[in-house]
């Protein structure tokens, strides 16, 4: 493989990056300016920012509300992975509870353009962005004629195919709160994506207690449930990344019936 190839998969996960990034420093950011306009405009979009509005828009309604982008008042309130992580008060999350709801995601397809109905609204596409990225990651090796490959956009991986002699590629499964690369299962897949969910890499610690990043947009806390790591595989990547996070908030029986259902 030429490098420019890997030059060409590299510029398209920074096009991306820059348009669906909430990082303030980013100002080309279409999700940014979407955020800055809540209550108030409707924010033309790239037909890239668009799909995957409209995908999360899509899941958010299979999961009962379970996946939801709209979840930025939440993730900025906690802060979790970031300087000032903190749990906030009963009173600031039911505040923030008052500006999440992916009803009120209003988008206008015909002229790729998308408004937020409630001021002070945020979306937060980064339980989606990346599956969409390891996707056209996929698509730009696949149109270059690569046979054989595997992308992994930590905890987003994708396979093209199976390894160069025919067998099935080896996935680890990361053992949850264990050092990097100490696995619990190992997993065989070709031609196929797998995307984990887990509250073992972004978390704090207050009182004896974890708080993770998975937050559940219906009670804006932390789910708290049996679960510590759901892992999805299927076709598609940004499929897979919503999924993981749909299910693991749904829990084990109801994630699972969810699953069986689609």
């Amino acid at each position: 493989v030429t490098d420019e190839v890997f030059r060409k998969v590299f510029d398209r996960l920074a096009e991306i990056e820059a348009k669906m990034t909430i990082n303030e420093k980013n100002r080309e950011s279409e999700i940014i300016a979407l955020n800055e306009a809540a209550g108030k405009a409707f924010v033309t979009l790239s037909p890239d920012t668009f799909y995957v509005l409209e995908k999360a828009v899509e899941f958010a309604k299979l999961s009962g509300g379970k996946f939801d982008v709209t979840i930025g008042p939440l993730v900025k309130l906690w802060n979790i992975g970031e300087e000032g992580e903190r749990v906030p008060e009963p009173g600031e999350i039911e505040e923030a509870l008052r500006r999440v709801g992916y009803q009120h995601i209003i988008l206008d397809k015909e002229n790729s353009r998308a408004k937020l109905e409630l001021p002070g609204m945020a979306v937060d596409l980064g339980g989606i962005a990346k599956g969409y990225a390891a996707d056209e990651a996929a698509r730009i090796l696949r149109e270059e004629g690569v046979e054989h490959a595997i992308v992994n956009l930590g905890g987003n991986v994708i396979t093209l195919n199976t390894k160069p002699d025919g067998s099935r590629y080896r996935i680890g499964l990361q053992e949850p709160f264990a050092p990097t690369g100490e696995y619990m299962a190992i997993v065989h897949i070709e031609d196929e994506s797998f995307v984990s969910s887990g509250i073992y890499e972004r978390y704090f610690e207050q009182d004896g207690k974890i708080y993770h990043h998975l937050l559940n947009p219906q009670t804006g806390y932390p789910e708290d449930n049996a679960l510590t790591s759901v892992t999805i595989i299927t076709g598609v990547s940004i499929d897979a990344d919503a999924l993981s996070t749909a299910t693991f908030l749904m829990g084990l029986e109801k994630g699972l019936q969810f699953i069986e259902a689609l």
